[in-house]
């Protein structure tokens, strides 16, 4: 486990550990990022196996079993599984979250967050990925220049390197969304704004579900101006609104429907938006800054 010095739960975790079945070794993440507490821990592992979870995250029972299994069989140098996205908190807006970030509108082709059953195949990225530590070695690690978006990184640095990354809807985790809409635009825009970072690095890494959202955004904008001066602009710019509205509100009736739930007409498409327009926000501002500003996720020193 590698933390913060000054992470809340610590003390909590330095309590917990001699009642542990399993040996937990806290090692202490003075930068308080995730690509150096992966490899302050990685690098003190001593296991020839890595596998990584996050504090979103509650694996299944079988989840370690069936990683090495997947490791083993499929020949691939990293292996990971399906996210069965669960609401953060109670209530209709949580819930629309949770559906919001598992739906091909929220998704896109990230076959690992959808909803729907999925066979097994090579994607470009898995969540909480399980790879042989002499893997990591090679590559040299994560890069921690990205505060975010490392682990998306690191494997297309696998698969430049002939490598395989290989999903097993088999593997399972339980994943709880961000439980409020601030919550969910502040994680979003910090995806988008780092994704940009990457491209600085890897350009041909961006995919097609990455870009629609930031072209639709860029799209809406110049509508917006257009519309400043004349009345097709004006035109323009409501038929853009009432299309992106419409197909929100009709993704959002098989949801609502499933679950007898009317609430879901109005906070999906919500849900939905800000996953959009705070990613592709992110990812714009980090583009029109050079990166500059505003560094989500950069601690600021004291």
């Amino acid at each position: 486990l590698a933390c913060m010095p000054e992470a809340a739960y610590v003390d909590r975790t330095l309590l917990e550990q001699a009642a542990s079945p399993i040996p937990v070794r806290l090692i202490k993440n003075p930068s308080g990022t995730i690509p150096a507490g992966l490899n302050l821990g990685i690098h003190t592992a001593r296991g020839e196996i890595i596998l990584r979870l996050d504090v979103h995250a509650r694996p299944f029972p079988d989840h370690i079993r069936r990683c090495l299994e997947t490791l083993a069989t499929s020949g691939a140098e990293v292996v990971g599984g399906h996210l069965d996205i669960r609401p953060g908190a109670a209530g209709p807006v949580a819930s629309a979250i949770a559906l919001a970030i598992s739906h091909p509108l929220g998704a896109g082709d990230a076959r690992y967050r959808l909803q729907s059953p999925s066979r097994a195949a090579e994607l470009d990225t898995v969540p909480y990925a399980c790879f042989p530590k002499s893997l990591w070695q090679t590559l040299g690690g994560f890069n921690e220049s990205l505060l975010f978006n490392e682990d998306y990184e690191f494997n297309w640095r696998v698969r430049a390197a002939g490598g395989r990354v290989f999903f097993d809807p088999a593997i399972r985790t339980d994943y709880f969304a961000r439980g409020t809409l601030g919550a969910l635009a502040h994680q979003q825009f910090r995806y988008g704004w780092w994704k940009a970072q990457m491209l600085r690095h890897h350009p041909k890494s961006l995919r097609w579900r990455q870009g629609l959202p930031m072209t639709a955004l860029a799209g809406l904008v110049i509508c917006a101006v257009a519309a400043l001066f004349g009345p097709w602009g004006r035109i323009g710019l409501f038929g853009l609104i009432a299309a992106y509205g419409l197909i929100l509100e009709i993704a959002s009736i098989g949801p609502a429907v499933r679950r007898r739930w009317a609430a879901l007409l109005l906070a999906l498409p919500v849900a939905l938006a800000t996953v959009h327009f705070a990613w592709s926000g992110g990812a714009w501002a980090n583009l029109i800054t050079g990166g500059r500003w505003p560094r989500p996720g950069v601690r600021k020193e004291k």
